[in-house]
This record gives C-alpha cells, sequence and structure tokens, in this order.
C-alpha cells in the first residue's frame, strides 16, 4: 500500500514541504531514499525501538520510503514522526484518512516520547501558504508555531497521541495564542535600565544618537570605565520591535532552535560573543548552513567586547554585512541568504595596557606595541562604525550619588520620536527606515548643509585626514541629531557635535 505524508526542511529562513512516499510491498527490507544524511538513515533504529515500547511494530515487509523532492538533502531526525506515521498508515496500523492535510514533524526518543525540533515557526508560515490544515509537532514546540493563525497546530508529547488523533479515539486539543496579545503583553520589559548608570552623561548622549538613527558605535575606555554596562542597556533605548520585526526576528532563532517559552520574541536581541569566536560562528555557514551570530544579532544588538582581541579575518568577514545588512552563504549546490541588520557596539581599551593618556596610572605601553594593539583593527572596518567616543572612570562623588540618572523610558521617548521622523522622511524608499540605512544618493538629498556647516566641515576633514567614508558617517550622524532636536536644518553644531564623535580619526591613535 503507498500513502504520501508530508514533512518540511528549512533552508536559510524558508521551508520547504517534503513529500514523504511510504510504500509496503511483498518482500523483507528497509530501503530510504531521497538523498537523507546519516541522521535520517539512522531513523528505522529510534522509529522500531519507539513502536514496540508503544505495542506497535514495523511490518516485516518490504518499505520503501522516498522523499522528494530528491535533489534536496534531508537532514536531521525532525523526520522521525513523519516517517513512523507514514509507515503506520501505509501497514493500516492507523487510518490514513485526511492525513494528506498535515505537516508532521518530531523527532523520536526511543519510548516514543517527542524532542523539540528547530526552524517550527518558518515550517508553519510555509505550510499555511501551501494550504495545509494541520501541523503536528512536539508540544515544546507548540507555542512557537502556534504563532501563525488559520494553521491548526497540534502538540504532543508522544506518539502514541498522534496514533490515538488518527484512530479517532482521543483528538489532540490545539494550541492557541493570540500572537498579538502576546506581542503587546510581553513588549516593555528590558532587563537593564540607564536609570542605573552614574554620571556618563556625555557617553549616554552618544548612546541616544546611535539608538535614534542606528548607527554603529565603538567605546574606548580604560578596565572598569562601564563599556559592558553601558553596552547592556542600549536595547532598553531602541524603539520597541514591530510585529513584523518580532516574526523576523523568530523564525531566525527558531532556525536555530534558540526560541524562547512564549514562542514570539518581542525583545530586541543583544548578542555577546567571546572574542575567540570563529568567523563561521560570527557570520554563518558550516557544511549545513546555520545563522551566526550577525544574524541572531538581526532588529537588535551585536556587542563586540575588546574588539582588538577578536582575530582580524574575522572582523574582516563582517565588513561586507555591515553594509548590505544581510550575509550570503554559498555552495556548490545552493546558496542561503540570512537577514543581519543589527546594530555593532564595539568596545575597545586605548592600548594594550587599558590606561593610555590615564595620568593616574603608572602603566604605559611602547609605541611598538601600540601600533601592534590597535592594527588588528582595520581601517576599513573603522570607517563601518558611525560613532567613537572614549568613556573614562566615573568618580567617586558620581558613584556615590542617591539620586538616579534618567530612566531608559525617558530617553527610548526621545528616540522613538527621532524614528518617526525618519519613517515618514524615508516613506517612499523601500528598505530604507533610519539614518544609518542611508546610502550616497540618500545622503546628499537628505543632509544638505550650509556654506557654514560646509567650510567647518572641511576644516575636519584636513585636520584629520578623514576618509570619503568617514565623510559620510558624519553628515548621517549630524542628520540624527537634527532629527533628536526636531531641526529640518543640519545646523553647524550638529556638524560639530557629530566630528566629535570620531575619536580614532584624531592623531595620536591610530598613528
Amino acid at each position: 500500500m503507498l500513502v504520501k505524508v508530508f514533512g518540511s526542511a528549512v533552508f536559510g529562513i524558508e521551508a520547504t514541504t517534503i513529500t514523504i512516499e511510504v510504500n509496503i510491498d511483498k518482500g523483507i527490507g528497509y530501503h530510504l531514499v531521497g538523498l537523507p544524511d546519516k541522521a535520517v538513515s539512522e531513523s528505522s533504529y529510534r522509529i522500531s525501538a519507539a513502536l514496540n515500547n508503544n505495542n506497535y511494530k514495523l511490518p516485516g515487509k518490504k518499505i520503501i520510503i522516498n522523499m522528494a523532492p530528491a535533489d534536496i538533502r534531508k537532514e536531521g531526525a525532525a523526520y522521525d514522526l513523519s516517517l513512523a506515521i507514514g509507515i503506520l498508515a501505509a501497514s493500516n496500523q492507523i487510518q490514513s484518512k485526511n492525513i494528506e492535510d498535515y505537516i508532521i514533524m518530531g523527532e523520536l526518543s526511543l519510548d516514543g516520547s517527542l524532542q523539540p525540533i528547530k526552524g517550527a515557526l518558518p515550517i508553519a508560515i510555509k505550510a499555511r501558504e501551501e494550504g495545509f490544515k494541520h501541523f503536528i509537532l512536539p508540544k515544546e514546540n507548540a507555542k512557537e508555531a502556534a504563532i501563525v493563525n488559520d494553521l491548526e497546530i497540534l502538540g504532543v508529547e508522544n506518539i502514541l497521541e498522534v496514533i490515538h488523533h488518527f484512530n479517532d479515539e482521543k483528538k489532540i486539543e490545539p494550541t492557541i495564542i493570540d500572537t498579538r496579545a502576546e506581542f503587546y503583553k510581553n513588549l516593555d520589559f528590558p532587563e537593564f535600565d540607564f536609570s542605573d548608570v552614574k554620571g556618563q552623561e556625555s557617553i549616554k548622549r552618544c548612546m541616544e544618537i546611535a539608538a535614534a538613527g542606528g548607527h554603529n558605535i565603538i567605546l574606548i575606555g580604560p578596565p572598569g570605565a562601564g563599556k559592558t554596562m553601558l553596552a547592556k542597556r542600549l536595547p532598553s533605548i531602541l524603539p520597541p520591535m514591530t510585529l513584523r520585526e518580532a516574526l523576523e526576528t523568530t523564525k531566525i532563532h527558531s532556525v536555530v532552535g534558540k526560541t524562547k517559552d512564549n514562542g514570539l520574541m518581542v525583545q530586541r536581541p543583544f548578542r555577546s560573543p567571546h572574542h575567540t569566536i570563529s568567523d563561521v560562528a560570527l557570520v554563518g555557514g558550516g557544511q549545513y548552513p546555520q545563522p551566526g551570530e550577525i544574524s541572531l544579532s538581526h532588529n537588535g544588538v551585536l556587542f563586540l567586547d575588546e574588539l582588538p582581541e577578536f582575530k582580524r579575518t574575522v572582523l574582516e568577514v563582517m565588513r561586507q554585512p555591515l553594509e548590505d545588512r544581510e550575509v550570503t552563504i554559498s555552495r556548490a549546490r545552493f546558496t542561503v541568504t540570512y537577514p543581519s541588520s543589527f546594530m555593532l557596539v564595539a568596545s575597545m581599551n586605548p592600548s594594550p595596557s587599558g590606561f593610555f593618556n590615564d595620568p593616574n596610572s603608572p602603566m604605559t605601553s611602547s609605541p611598538q606595541e601600540m601600533q601592534r594593539y590597535l592594527s588588528k583593527i582595520s581601517g576599513p572596518l573603522l570607517d563601518r562604525i558611525d560613532i567613537h567616543i572614549e568613556v573614562t572612570p566615573v568618580p567617586f562623588d558620581k558613584l556615590s550619588e542617591e539620586r538616579k540618572g534618567e530612566s531608559s523610558v525617558e530617553i527610548r521617548k526621545r528616540v522613538t520620536a527621532a524614528r518617526e521622523i525618519q519613517t515618514e522622511r524615508f516613506a517612499a524608499y523601500e528598505n530604507l527606515h533610519y539614518n544609518a540605512q542611508m546610502q550616497v544618493k540618500q545622503i546628499r538629498t537628505f543632509c544638505k548643509l550650509s556654506e557654514e556647516s560646509k567650510t567647518l566641515l572641511k576644516t575636519a576633514m584636513e585636520k584629520l585626514n578623514l576618509s570619503a567614508r568617514a565623510y559620510d558617517r558624519i553628515l548621517k550622524v549630524a542628520r540624527t541629531i537634527a532629527d533628536l532636536a526636531n531641526s529640518k536644518e543640519i545646523s553647524p553644531d550638529h556638524i560639530a557635535e557629530a566630528i566629535q564623535y570620531r575619536s580614532l580619526d584624531r592623531e595620536g591613535w591610530l598613528g
């Protein structure tokens, strides 16, 4: 008897429906074809044990299973449940009526219980697009998949529940989530708040500008100055995620199995990889490509602490994604693209000892040590960072103050107002939402300067020997400062402040 059941494969952040044809005929043997990997090929052992432990069995006949399309590689153990149900249906151990309306996915344990799968959200989205009515999957993934409406999500803990469901003995209760209610319920609970930061008013101002325009920023200061503490609080002042951004972000995290308990991610991600990370782990890739840290930071913040400690090759592969806001991974048989629109926040010590230019510290570094330390960061990478700012240690009298600083909620209001101005400005552009995304054409259109501002910027360019890309960065930052001030024009004051935020361009830093 021939039966067709349906599963799904995830490539990049999109799913492809897989048709699993199970044919049982006279003879003996188990043959699985259709380009399965090792984990899929080993499924027969898990299925046999799971069925035996639940008083069912593999039929003692010739079982031929084809997974189509045959040119797509099938990876992982998530096909166990769909293969098992196909075998039971083809051997008449369960009823197969309406089975073509289901997408079935799940990894089997030997006792028949189900382990969670990766990519439940993109699979559910594809299932709805292709007209499937039901999606059976492990209970741990049910909330994530239930984000998708117009698709019945059936979360199960054991293969017996699926068998009873198809035999009309006991129907599985669908998982239902009000996506919008879940989204708004968990929207405004940032873990860290700027009210905890003592002093550092100029740095908070920089962080506000960076958040308002989506600008990349690097913090330069000695150990203990508060660079990491400030970086961790940046997501709390970014505008709340839209429902579209939340779904986009959840899809990426779903692919690597890192979604939260409530399914939908509503807080902007904050990723902080260790400096020993490889280039593949950072940008994504591998034999079977997976998203890297830059894609897991999509719509959020990527924090690289102690930037010069990262391998130079790792930092260099990040240059193109910073410009294109997506990363493409090519293999011989296929190409996948992951979105990577993130804010880069980096921190570094000003020297190997960490106390360059500090009059209170006897620790010094030789010019050769300084050059070796700073040369790990290439000029082109620094040019892609809009704001460079020095962070100095907070004096004791500020640390001991009882009064709390301005809260993230208040700062976020100004940031959101500035972003709304930018949204209106770029309404005619499809993939342009905030100032940091402007290309040369938009910069020339929206960042026009008066003669006084031009003269000021020209002087700075000549004295600091800035590149053309740094020139564009200054204009973008100045445009954001003007937006925060609700000013249509970029004034000389806005240009002067933006120039201050190019610390690493000054003489004495990079030679």
